[in-house]
């Protein structure tokens, strides 16, 4: 008996001592994860642990017909873009199950921009619990861990307890900020998702084509308005939405979500928060505004800031509607369409060639100097603004004294630009698919490859396609599809296409590379 009680004794001695290595063990992990990890390799093994998990999941799912079943290449290939939100695409849409459409919505859910930006606001939340108590009182009690002689004067107590004010209203704001993201989010998504689902259960043509297909409405709403906001491009049916062009008021819907997940988010953001503060007179509220660079995240800036990024994207749109107008207006890419319809199918289809790569018309059929314009746009980083020349200035100077700071390391002074790398990403495609490109000239030519990686890079989506009648030696035996052009890559080809989804995703943290190479 008395050995049991003894046995039992070491045994909760070492369950215990193991629940304090474990507990040890994880606050070590997290302060790794919040103060030693590059937020580059977090991101990096984030994307590609989604990636896999969707690998796993899409595989495991049966597609919708057991005739066709996609290879395990691209099956992966389609998780990777829906987690980097490119919308580039191997096989046909309508190939993949209602269940696999949702997971897809998963993946493209938990990989969009606003959604991954929120864990930025919970790292900087921990880091300021961390390292900066909120609480007042606490604050003062670490500062009285110093022992002096001397009583301290009415002046010093005065500046402790307005700093730990300060503190703690900095603290309360980068709270407020996650509610406001993610109740943006929220919003964003439920109010879409109805409208939309109102608007095809509403509309007989709209409501028909689903039905014809057999996709559910509620599986497209969801997935359509997810896919646009992440603006990640892919849509339920195999045509993307070539179906709809002429269902105008789908369009303007969809064209709303596309700028409001994107290109003017951080606008929208400051936006939401201004009038939360004249709403409700909370000091957060005024204190994001104020202090937007002091709150970490990279979405809040300026008023002007906004403003000359809001006018950067009327303008860019302004441009490619004026162009894609006077190039295609009488083509076959918007033949049978009236005026009105040719108007709002142009303007949605120059709106979702910054990022979302949403298409009501085939590329193939476009011009060449329109999907040059569209080469360069999607090329743009979402955050491209013009900026004036006395504000370039100042953000130089502290550009160049942050620098000065932190140093360059000689692995970053000897990288290249990301122009650099695209330019090595084609070369090799070129390289993969060297001998179609002798054989089928005008599908395989280095224009469409050029897009289809620019595309990818900038996680867009648009695809010129691949067509049999474009085969120089005939189509016999060649079937058309609706999948993208990298469909009809080798494997090595389209591996190389999905390192660029990962880079074009990562795009951000090489932007200031390539700055130590000089061409003069």
């Amino acid at each position: 008996m008395g050995s049991v009680i003894l046995f039992g004794t070491i045994l909760a001695h070492f369950c215990s001592k193991s629940r304090s290595k474990l507990a040890r063990f994880k606050r070590s992990c997290f302060h790794v994860l919040v103060f030693k990890a590059n937020p580059f390799w977090v991101q990096l093994v984030y994307f590609i642990v989604l990636s896999l998990l969707g690998f796993g999941a899409l595989n495991m799912s049966k597609p919708r017909t057991d005739s066709f079943r996609p290879k395990k290449i691209d099956v992966l290939f389609t998780s990777v873009s829906a987690v980097t939100v490119s919308s580039m695409s191997t096989v046909e849409m309508e190939v993949f199950s209602n269940i696999q459409l949702i997971i897809m919505t998963v993946l493209m859910l938990v990989g969009g921009e606003v959604f991954t930006s929120m864990f930025g606001l919970q790292l900087a939340r921990s880091r300021f619990t961390n390292h900066e108590s909120p609480d007042p009182i606490a604050h003062e009690m670490e500062l009285g861990t110093i022992i002096t002689c001397e009583k301290p004067s009415s002046t010093d107590l005065e500046n402790n307890k307005n700093s730990s004010s300060t503190k703690s209203l900095k603290y309360k704001a980068t709270r407020y900020l996650r509610y406001v993201v993610l109740g943006y989010f929220l919003v964003v998504h439920v109010v879409g998702s109805s409208l939309v689902s109102m608007y095809v259960s509403l509309v007989p043509s709209a409501r028909k084509i689903l039905k014809t297909k057999g996709i559910e409405i509620q599986t497209f709403s969801f997935f359509t308005v997810v896919s646009t906001f992440a603006n990640c491009g892919f849509v339920p049916t195999n045509e993307n939405m070539i179906v709809f062009k002429e269902n105008s008021g789908l369009l303007l819907l969809l064209m709303q979500l596309v700028l409001l997940g994107n290109t003017l988010f951080p606008a929208c953001l400051r936006a939401t928060i201004w009038v939360l503060d004249k709403v409700t007179k909370k000091a957060e509220f005024n204190y994001m505004l104020s202090n937007y660079e002091e709150m970490g995240y990279v979405h809040l800036r300026s008023g002007v800031r906004c403003a000359l990024l809001a006018a950067t994207v009327f303008g860019f749109i302004l441009v490619q509607f004026v162009l894609f107008c006077s190039m295609e207006w009488n083509s076959d890419a918007l033949d049978g369409l009236s005026s009105y319809r040719k108007v709002v199918g142009s303007l949605f289809e120059v709106v979702n060639s910054r990022h979302n790569g949403e298409s009501i018309v085939d590329l193939s059929t476009v011009s060449s100097a329109i999907l040059v314009l569209f080469i360069v746009m999607m090329y743009l980083p979402p955050r491209t603004s013009f900026v004036p020349t006395k504000y370039q200035k100042k953000e130089s100077k502290q550009a160049c004294k942050s620098e000065a700071e932190e140093g360059r390391s000689i692995l970053e002074s000897v990288m290249f630009s990301n122009l650099s790398y695209l330019t090595i990403f084609v070369i090799l495609i070129c390289i993969t698919e060297r001998h179609k490109l002798k054989e089928d000239p005008l599908n395989f030519n280095v224009l469409n490859i050029t897009l289809e990686v620019i595309s990818a890079y900038g996680n867009v989506g648009f695809s010129t396609g691949y067509s049999c009648k474009r085969r120089v030696e005939g189509a016999m035996g060649c079937t058309d599809s609706w999948a993208g052009f990298a469909g009809r890559w080798s494997n090595s080809g389209k591996f190389v296409l999905i390192v660029v989804m990962f880079f074009g995703r990562l795009k951000s943290f090489g932007l200031k590379y390539g700055k130590a190479w000089k061409l003069s």
